[in-house]
């Protein structure tokens, strides 16, 4: 097959998975689903994610780094949140804590999951990955302190009983969450953009945008549509399938949280293998853009949206992690410090932060 055919193949492929995946989730939406159907959806939820990741590329090239970061990680949040208050309106058994085990989940699997899959996947054919320890070091500093004020903190407050806010204090956590959030981002794209973009070995800039053609504003807008839909696709068809894995869960007599595990884990594929294929490319800075920019977006858009979805919310919204994740948290952070601070990374580093997301896996199925 022809090069210009094989283009065409693919840019067809990514063009009508994303619409066929929505079709099939408004047509299946609240109904009983036989397995066959089920795996159909699966399918489907696969092939969004990667037309996700491809359309995601697209827009990226267009608007260059890191700007093309910010594109998939705050689109796939904004479909997160909506999901989670959704859910939490259902008033399911455990939503009282489905935004900390969501927005938990992200970071680990972000910090520990991304950032060690990147590492793997870039010391491959280079014995050392190197990235800009400033924007990593400035990113995950971010994304520590936003996790320890919304998770960690409300388990000390004593205002009012549990692992809960009281309503001025959920209120100064959503505020400085989203202030913190859109300060990070306004430094990242304006005066230290620098920071966030690809280094060499020497320290150099990598700019790509300057030697490649990018596309144009109708293919990057039709890009950025696609992009959206096949994110609907991925985040519904995921909600579509979660009450067969919910049965599969409760049948192997495994607990309620690693369905939102899993939902998570699907939800957060596009970043996954989009950060993989930047360390592939030796653009190590993009995958770590990738991972600590889906999680400051995770918690930065999340806990306001549900702070002012907890007004009419009818369960009370426990953020408060339990001692276990407490420690894995503040694991996370001092591994992912000594890994960012140097500006490089090996194989080793790889290893011990998969070895975390490893941990958090098994004692999510074995608490």
């Amino acid at each position: 097959m022809s090069k210009p055919a094989t283009r065409s193949l693919l840019s067809s492929w990514t063009s009508v998975v994303p619409v066929l995946g929505v079709v099939v989730l408004a047509l299946a939406w609240g109904r009983t689903l036989p397995i066959l159907v089920i795996g159909i959806v699966i399918v489907l939820l696969a092939g969004a994610v990667l037309a996700a990741v491809h359309h995601a590329e697209v827009v990226a090239h267009r608007v260059g780094e890191p700007y093309g970061s910010l594109v998939l990680a705050v689109a796939v949040t904004v479909i997160e949140v909506a999901l989670i208050v959704t859910l939490m309106i259902a008033g399911a058994g455990e939503a009282k804590t489905l935004a900390r085990d969501t927005v938990f989940a992200a970071v680990i699997l972000t910090c520990n999951g991304i950032v060690g899959l990147s590492i793997l996947a870039g010391t491959r054919h280079e014995s050392i990955v190197v990235f800009n320890a400033e924007g990593a070091g400035a990113a995950f500093a971010t994304v520590a302190t936003l996790s320890t004020l919304c998770m960690v903190v409300p388990n000390f407050t004593t205002s009012t009983p549990g692992p809960v806010f009281s309503p001025p204090q959920l209120a100064f956590a959503a505020v400085t969450a989203l202030t913190l959030y859109g300060l990070f981002v306004a430094l990242q794209t304006g005066r230290h953009r620098e920071y966030f973009l690809p280094v060499t070995a020497d320290g150099s800039v990598i700019d790509d945008d300057h030697h490649a053609t990018p596309p144009s504003t109708r293919a990057t807008l039709v890009s950025l549509a696609l992009l959206l839909v096949a994110l609907v696709g991925v985040v519904g068809n995921a909600k579509l399938v979660s009450p067969t894995i919910e049965r599969a869960v409760a049948a192997a007599g495994l607990p309620l949280a690693v369905v939102g595990l899993i939902i998570a884990m699907l939800i957060l594929s596009p970043e996954t293998v989009a950060a993989v294929r930047a360390a592939r490319r030796r653009q190590m800075q993009t995958s770590l853009n990738l991972a600590f920019g889906s999680a400051m977006a995770s918690i930065g858009l999340t806990i306001p949206t549900i702070a002012v979805a907890s007004i009419w919310l009818p369960i009370p919204l426990h953020l408060g992690l339990d001692a276990m994740h407490i420690v894995l948290l503040a694991l996370t952070c001092i591994v992912t410090v000594l890994t960012v601070v140097p500006g490089r990374a090996t194989l080793l580093q790889a290893g011990v932060h998969l070895a975390l997301l490893a941990a958090y896996l098994f004692l999510a199925i074995s608490p």
